[in-house]
């Protein structure tokens, strides 16, 4: 029976043939080089002056040719692009048989990361010059990446105000016992116990004083920068936030902002960096109902970009969905709203505000009809005492044009989810 022979260990792999021949010509590693090789690193951020003395350093270029080599194949981990560059024909070919070791990759990725987000948005200026990205329709959306902080390093007043009463209890239960006590090795014991809860308190101050220097609402010990957030209903993690924003032709990255805050503030921001990067307002944005909020709206509206943003379910819901706000018609001119009754709504002029106690207050006017009392449709519409009560603030037109936007492009808007969540799905499985 024939069988293919293997070769001989001391004879020269592939005949003898060199690095350049081995990799072929349309292979990708070529595209890396040619990218990286046509950016000024200068200019991004990286350093590439380096003093005389010393073991010379591993240019730039070759280090970030192996990061980009590495996101490309799935390998992020410093040890395992180290042991690339001693065994894989690629990664020789590309850095001229260099060998960085994992530190060297690892300090190379922590010490320029600014840097290194420069080179993506110089990698979708080249996916835009090759005509790649679109620019006529994008989709926006979040996920929520974990942290390495734990909950329990994660802290808030009210968890640190527990704890400080916890402290407290046991102090004066310490002291207690400590007049009591006779023996010297249990007052050592309680007074060790005393110190160790001392620290303790002396510790949880010092969180509660940094969270009321900076005015924030939450500390992480272990990753500073994340969050604990609601990742789906009731379940919470410490995360970071990444918004990302894609673009419709190939569901390729153009932009993407690691946050710890939620949705609701982060349209707006998105939309001004799609802008600059696009160059033009003239796009299409679709995002989900997380992003529904008035300010963010009002910032689309100013940037001329058209947005279709998700509806959210309404808070007051009638008791017969007929009779829902949706179904009242504003009248712009005489400033009142028409019920599907026929009845009119008019406001009495005065301007309300709530939620003073947060950063974005809400003023709005108020509108009622005297019909309610005697309208047979009473129970159908509102279960309200005093009748169906309309509340109407600044950014009211905005939701009814996004309203209008949505229903006019019903098939439009079910493509955000094929769009969006593309990458983050690759990014996960990687």
């Amino acid at each position: 029976m024939k069988f293919i022979h293997a070769c001989r260990r001391d004879q020269p792999p592939c005949g003898g043939a060199s690095l350049e021949a081995l990799i072929a010509p349309d292979n990708e590693v070529r595209l890396i080089d040619a990218f990286v090789d046509s950016l000024s690193l200068e200019k991004l951020g990286f350093r590439t002056d380096f003093p005389e003395n010393g073991r010379p350093a591993y240019h730039p270029t070759i280090l970030l040719k192996l990061l980009v080599y590495g996101y490309l194949n799935r390998i992020r981990s410093s040890r395992c692009l180290e042991r690339e560059c001693h065994r894989n024909l690629e990664v020789m070919w590309l850095l001229g048989q260099l060998t960085p070791d994992h530190n060297t990759i690892a300090n190379f990725r922590k010490h320029n990361s600014k840097a290194i987000t420069n080179v993506f948005r110089n990698a979708v200026r080249m996916a835009r010059q090759l005509q790649l990205i679109g620019g006529e329709l994008l989709a926006g959306d979040s996920t929520k990446l974990r942290a390495q902080n734990s909950k329990k390093n994660n802290y808030n007043r009210a968890k640190i105000a527990r704890h400080l009463l916890y402290i407290e209890q046991k102090l004066s239960e310490s002291n207690q016992a400590l007049a009591q006590a006779r023996d010297a090795v249990q007052v050592a014991q309680l007074a060790d116990n005393m110190a160790r809860h001392a620290r303790r308190r002396e510790y949880y101050l010092q969180l509660l004083q940094q969270l009321q220097e900076f005015g924030e609402d939450q500390v992480s010990t272990s990753d500073p920068e994340s969050r604990q957030m609601i990742i789906r209903n009731t379940i919470t993690e410490v995360a970071y936030n990444v918004q990302a924003t894609v673009d419709a032709r190939h569901c390729l990255l153009i932009d993407y902002q690691v946050t710890n805050h939620n949705d609701c503030k982060a349209m707006g921001n998105m939309l001004r960096r799609a802008k600059s990067i696009l160059r033009k307002h003239s796009f299409t944005a679709l995002f989900d109902k997380g992003y529904y909020t008035g300010t963010e709206l009002e910032i689309a509206q100013q940037l001329g970009i058209r947005t279709l943003v998700a509806i959210p379910a309404p808070a007051a819901v009638a008791p017969d969905q007929a009779y829902n706000l949706e179904h009242f018609i504003y009248d712009r001119a005489k400033n009142t709203y028409t019920c599907p009754e026929g009845h009119t709504l008019t406001t009495n002029g005065h301007v309300y505000t709530k939620n003073l106690n947060r950063s974005n207050p809400t003023s709005f006017h108020q509108y009622r009809t005297k019909a309610c009392k005697t309208c047979p449709a009473r129970t159908r519409c509102t279960t309200a005492k005093n009748g169906k009560l309309i509340e109407r603030n600044l950014y009211s037109p905005l939701f009814e044009k996004n309203r209008q936007n949505v229903a006019a492009n019903p098939e439009l808007y079910k493509r955000r989810q094929a769009i969006v969540e593309h990458p983050f799905g690759t990014i996960k499985r990687q």
